[in-house]
């Protein structure tokens, strides 16, 4: 004769209703369902081993749901009691010295980590011990990242910077005339790279694959002219960024607005991008007469986000760029394309910072405003 079970489910007609509708309902969180078929297959006197199988857990776990209930009733059964909270591995005097080693510099390191933040925490005698998940977590709440660097370029704004933005505003504020049409210009450099194993294409259920390594294959410089009114833009590359080349470029856009009374040209104020340049390179009757053909409007110092050439720099940052280009041609034929298809599209730009949305925002700089 088998041994008699020390816990044995007997079911009232009461709860044997109620958790016949908790497992037809489907409500409850699978673990309260399977907890409440366990104790109807458990009521009908089936052996653990059985019920194991049906509901699919441990026998161990039948006996361990049969004990709840003969000793703590259904509830006691079906759900688990509240655990006591624990108190945090960090207090708030824990929590402070660890701001305060996060917002200063680690020694012999370029940025702290988790684990170093964990390991200093002890050495300081704060906590016995801690982990670097812990750390990452209390961090979290503080909205502190100290893993991360960002580096930017204060511009000094005085009545320099000023007097400039606001000469680049009234510029796009400017209506259209075909007589005299804005350009933003500006030039940038491009690291070419080529691919050391060829790249795998996706295929269902894999993304495209692209080994990591890389090899270098020189760079090159674009001019990039934008006419943000009317959606136009060329971009051109040369193997080389200097005086010659930035004349080029203001010859070229001589020849394409051949039929305007004057550019009005946007442009950063880079050593080469100045009328000097003409002198340099061409006739001195060239060189005036270019000179004089051009309106030369200079955003400040450190202010690039003032010139719309940066925009569509962005962009093509973005659609054409990210992709490895290891020749000039193959360059060019990229450019070629996405110029292409903008310009067939004139997309412009939506450009909405004006001159009073500049005197609300940096009323500080106009003292005799105030």
């Amino acid at each position: 004769m088998g041994r008699q079970k020390q816990f044995v489910v007997a079911l009232t007609a009461h709860e044997r209703q109620e958790l016949t509708d908790m497992t037809r309902k489907g409500v409850h969180s699978a673990r309260v369902m399977t907890r409440a078929r366990l104790l109807l297959l458990s009521d009908q006197g089936l052996k653990d081993r059985d019920v194991a199988e049906r509901v699919g857990v441990s026998t161990v776990t039948v006996a361990s749901i049969r004990r709840k209930f003969v000793q703590g009733g259904l509830q006691a059964a079906l759900y688990e009691k509240a655990r006591p909270k624990q108190p945090p591995k960090l207090d708030a005097h824990g929590t402070a010295i660890l701001i305060a080693e996060v917002c200063s510099a680690p020694v012999g390191r370029e940025t702290w980590t988790m684990q170093l933040l964990a390991d200093r925490l002890v050495t300081l005698g704060v906590v016995d011990r801690i982990s670097d998940e812990t750390v990452r977590r209390t961090l979290k709440k503080t909205f502190l990242k100290p893993w991360q660097v960002e580096s930017w370029c204060v511009a000094q704004v005085g009545a320099d910077f000023v007097w400039r933005m606001e000469a680049v505003l009234d510029t796009y504020a400017l209506p259209y005339d075909a007589r005299r049409p804005v350009i933003c210009f500006d030039e940038k450099s491009f690291q070419m790279l080529d691919h050391v194993r060829d790249p795998l294409p996706p295929v269902p259920g894999y993304p495209a694959r692209v080994d990591h390594e890389y090899k270098r294959c020189g760079t090159v410089n674009f001019f990039v002219a934008f006419e943000p009114l009317m959606g136009q833009r060329t971009v051109t590359v040369t193997e080389r960024r200097g005086n010659a080349e930035f004349a080029a470029q203001l010859q070229a856009l001589d020849v394409r607005y051949a039929a305007a009374d004057t550019i009005v040209l946007v442009l950063d104020q880079l050593s080469t991008h100045s009328p000097a340049a003409l002198y340099q390179h061409l006739p001195a009757q060239e060189a005036r007469r270019l000179s004089r053909r051009f309106e030369w409007v200079y955003t400040p110092k450190h202010a690039s986000w003032l010139n719309m050439a940066e925009l569509e720099w962005s962009v093509l940052q973005r659609q054409c760029l990210g992709q490895r280009l290891a020749s000039v041609d193959a360059v060019e034929a990229a450019l070629l394309a996405w110029e292409t298809d903008r310009n067939a599209r004139s997309v412009r730009a939506n450009w909405q910072f004006s001159i009073s949305a500049a005197r609300d925002k940096l009323k500080r700089h106009y003292p005799f405003d105030e």
